[in-house]
């Protein structure tokens, strides 16, 4: 029995090895995270099994290796360990339980909380004040020397501390920290290189990587890293006892320090605090995986020592994984209500975020040719909370040469219309209004809820209407008879009776719901707001000039142009005609205003408000005369903030703009309930 954990453990140690090397000396993994950590678990637990088998150069024993023959070795003045991991409220539990054991009795230990941030480890050596070196984690005891292309980072202050009034420099000072893009710089350093025509990065943290370790600084200069520290390495003239003290410190110095960092005062207080993390993760502006729990006295910490390479003070919980690879093994063809075509992967069923994947997005075929996605490629799937699945890229350090590229189809699957690319646009068309899949997804919109919401009227009762030839639009919704209903299979009296009192109510939505259903490339239900308050009527907005629907605040000339398109074509104009002689409404009513309190003033609402919806919010804001927003600019008056708050309150303290509660925002209105 023994002889096959050894054999296994040699294998693991093989595998992880060469993984460590194409992670991060490479930049170029062919696995993702959470596969190279069910490798470490199942090898750590042989080893924690079998002591006999463990041997020293395991890679449970020491800390990555990220050196690099191009750069000039730097020799860290402590070990930059790495973190053992925990990935339920059990583990942090009995991680506790086993320091408390090699801690004197009746020992209370408080904590820090951090985000785990997905990024590259630097140290930065400060000399009285003067940044004189950094270097990546290397291998633990030695770093690349990268200190050139660290100066260009402008989150790092080439002298400290960057405001008078901080706290004096000391004679030397060994800071910590990770390197990494927000999640909006990486997505512009991508359209930069999608207007320039070269390949997509498909990794934040190995484009990081990369920029860090540019032979030409000048290139990292062009590239918007943001560098967060958060540990002090080594100090003169420094003394510090707790972990929450020593971030005040460096944020007190001008460091960037992790966002949202908090300290607790028992461990019971961060397991309750993980699920809030864990669902607002996407809405960060940051990639982080998980959360790094630090025992708050450093004494304490010292005391506690190492085990193996992990200090045995802190401890990094791991979210589940949301990337995972598989073989795209098929690509399916699928058409939206506008025409436009959506490659859609089929995969080997992979398990990530939750759930079995078997189909994931794959954009359009602009990205596809961009990322070089090719048909059987192993390729990486992530799937964010309850975004739909999609293809990040391929990974083609491990193609044989049999994959074959991803090509748009000439002709329409469903309708055999040939397919164009309009001038300007990266997708392709299917321009026939007449296809029956269009006409499908179009009538699937059309009754769904947030658009006309008509209740019994699922995708496969719109299909079987269609099928039947009962209807060919959105219109002849309105002139359905029940009798020919009553002859189909499943469709009792009370069903059908129940359809036919729905589609009468929807006869009388809100102007804004009728426009959000008509399905106009672009619009949604804030601009289909913005449009029926705008125009009143749906004549009014048919009648409506490309410049006059450009000139409202939030709609741009792309879109505006793309409104009016809609409302010129003939076939649409049969529609909108249809619905009138139904008796849809086609009017909005007109608000009475509670007051003028609020005139000229721009508001974005973020976060989830403690008694107020989003909508029963933006009603106050606009019955007194204000205006809301979906994105803060210099221009925006407030942000009114909530719970689980998104980037935007982020931008608002970067802009300096106002954030306010909704008690704030009920005062500012007069409204004392």
């Amino acid at each position: 029995m023994t002889v096959d954990f050894a054999s296994r453990a040699a294998e693991l140690r093989e595998q992880l090895q060469y993984h460590i090397y194409r992670y991060n000396v490479l930049s170029d993994p062919v696995i993702t995270d959470a596969e190279y950590d069910l490798l470490y678990r199942e090898l750590l637990q042989i080893e924690q099994e079998h002591p006999e088998l463990l041997t020293p150069d395991s890679p449970t024993q020491r800390a990555g290796n990220d050196l690099s023959e191009d750069f000039p070795k730097l020799r860290h003045p402590a070990p930059i360990l790495s973190l053992s991991n925990a990935f339920s409220a059990e583990d942090l539990t009995a991680w506790e339980e086993r320091n408390l054991k090699l801690l004197p009795a009746g020992t209370k230990l408080d904590y820090t909380l951090e985000p785990k941030l997905d990024g590259l480890t630097i140290v930065i050596t400060y000399e009285n004040g003067i940044l004189t070196r950094a270097a990546t984690r290397g291998n633990g005891e030695l770093g690349d020397d990268v200190t050139a292309n660290v100066k260009t980072i402008r989150t790092v202050p080439l002298r400290i501390p960057v405001h008078k009034d901080g706290p004096p420099a000391p004679e030397r000072l060994v800071v910590r920290g990770e390197v990494m893009f927000l999640k909006e710089h990486f997505e512009a350093l991508n359209r930069r290189q999608a207007e320039a025509g070269l390949p997509l990065y498909v990794n934040a943290r190995n484009t990081a990587s990369g920029t860090v370790k540019q032979k030409d600084s000048r290139i990292t200069a062009t590239r918007p890293l943001t560098a967060y520290l958060y540990s002090i390495v080594e100090s003169v003239g420094v003394t510090i006892n707790k972990q929450w003290d020593m971030l005040e410190y460096l944020r007190d110095m001008g460091f960037h320090i992790p966002p949202e960092s908090h300290l607790y005062p028992a461990l019971s207080d961060i397991i309750q605090q993980i699920p809030t993390w864990e669902s607002r993760r996407n809405q960060l502006n940051l990639e982080i995986d998980g959360v790094v729990i630090k025992t708050n006295d450093l004494l304490i910490a010292s005391e506690l020592g190492v085990s193996g390479k992990d200090p045995r003070g802190a401890i990094a919980y791991k979210f589940p994984a949301q990337e995972a690879s598989t073989k795209l093994i098929g690509v399916t063809v699928n058409i939206g209500r506008t025409g436009k075509i959506t490659p859609t992967a089929q995969l080997d069923p992979v398990f990530v975020g939750g759930v079995t994947v078997v189909n994931a997005s794959l954009h359009n075929y602009d990205l596809v040719e961009k990322l070089d996605i090719r048909l059987g490629d192993t390729v990486i799937i992530k799937r964010s909370g309850d975004v739909i699945p999609y293809v990040v890229g391929p990974i083609v350090g491990v193609r044989d040469g049999s994959e074959t590229p991803i090509r748009p189809p000439e002709t329409c699957p469903f309708c055999q219309t040939p397919i164009i690319q309009p001038e300007g646009m990266v997708d392709y068309i299917c321009p026939n209004l007449a296809c029956p899949e269009r006409v499908f997804r179009k009538v699937e919109f059309f009754v769904s809820r947030g658009a006309m919401d008509i209740e019994g009227m699922g995708p496969q009762t719109v299909k079987t209407l269609i099928d039947k030839g009962f209807i060919a639009d959105e219109g002849d919704i309105f002139y359905l008879n029940p009798e020919p209903l009553l002859e189909l299979d499943k469709y009792g009296q009370k069903k059908v009776d129940n359809l036919f009192a729905s589609i009468e109510a929807a006869k009388h939505r809100p102007l804004s719901q009728l426009i959000t259903a008509l399905g106009v490339d672009g619009v949604g239900g804030t601009i289909a707001e913005l449009l029926a308050r705008h125009y009143i009527s749906i004549d009014n907005l048919m009648s409506a000039s490309v410049e006059s629907i450009d000139a409202i605040e939030g709609i741009g000339p792309i879109l505006a142009q793309s409104i009016y398109d809609w409302f010129q074509n003939p076939h649409n104009r049969k529609v909108l005609e249809k619905l009138r002689a139904a008796g849809l409404n086609m009017r909005a009513e007109e608000k009475v205003a509670a007051g003028d309190g609020l005139t000229g003033l721009t508001f974005v609402i973020t976060g989830t408000l403690p008694t107020l919806s989003r909508d029963q919010a933006t009603e106050i804001i606009e019955s007194h005369g204000g205006k809301v927003s979906s994105g803060v600019s210099k221009k925006t008056s407030y942000v009114l903030m909530g719970e689980s708050p998104g980037s935007k309150a982020d931008k608002a303290r970067e802009l300096g703009v106002s954030i306010i509660s909704e008690e704030d925002l009920r005062k500012m209105v007069g409204d004392q309930t």
